[in-house]
């Protein structure tokens, strides 16, 4: 006798779920990307949707954790690697670029954040997590950002805070620009690590 499948993980689920969001809200807007193409882009009923999320926005707000936490665990490990090689002198637009990655996130990330964005303008509740989802990204960014400055004797002409805000929006801004402009990613690298660079010139001396 065929013995039954085993079920699929709760976790497996959201994350195959999640996954196929930010792909139809990417490719289709909040409102133009129904629950049924997201079931059917990840391979699951709408039971299996309702079982593990309320609503489309309610989705929304997972991918919007989702993306920080991907954003901050790739700062962090550039942190990690700037930590274990401390003794290389490295410029002030280096450190920077260094702990922020210097990599543009793909199409969809950047259709799919300017679709969080565009939503949070128009619903409360998003706008509510939107807000608190940035204040925590910049709030993370600045104490590393605080760390290594301290660590390579630099001095900054501004709050921790404030520079880190600077930094996420010039990220933000030169993904989406390279996206419009249709830059190659090579070519969008090296337009934000410019971008950066002359942020971190401008606001940062070394003792």
């Amino acid at each position: 006798m065929t013995q039954p499948a085993v079920p699929r993980s709760r976790e497996n689920t959201r994350a195959r779920l999640l996954a196929a969001a930010s792909e139809v809200f990417a490719e289709l807007g909040l409102e133009g990307a129904s629950v049924e193409a997201i079931c059917e882009r990840a391979g699951f009923t709408r039971g299996a949707f309702y079982s593990n999320f309320a609503s489309k926005e309610e989705l929304l707000l997972g991918l919007m954790q989702q993306v920080a936490d991907q954003k901050l665990e790739r700062v962090t490990e550039r942190v990690r690697e700037l930590g274990e090689d401390s003794s290389v002198h490295r410029s002030v637009a280096e450190l920077v670029t260094s702990i922020l990655d210097v990599g543009t996130d793909g199409p969809t990330g950047v259709v799919l954040m300017s679709e969080i964005r565009t939503n949070a303008m128009r619903d409360e509740r998003l706008a509510g997590a939107y807000l608190a989802w940035e204040a925590a990204m910049a709030e993370r960014v600045a104490e590393i950002v605080a760390d290594v400055a301290g660590a390579y004797r630099l001095r900054l002409r501004i709050p921790a805070i404030e520079f880190a805000r600077l930094v996420l929006d010039v990220w933000d801004a030169t993904c989406a620009f390279s996206v419009i402009s249709g830059l190659a990613p090579l070519a969008a690298k090296d337009l934000l690590t410019q971008r950066t660079a002359m942020l971190a010139a401008a606001v940062t001396d070394a003792e």
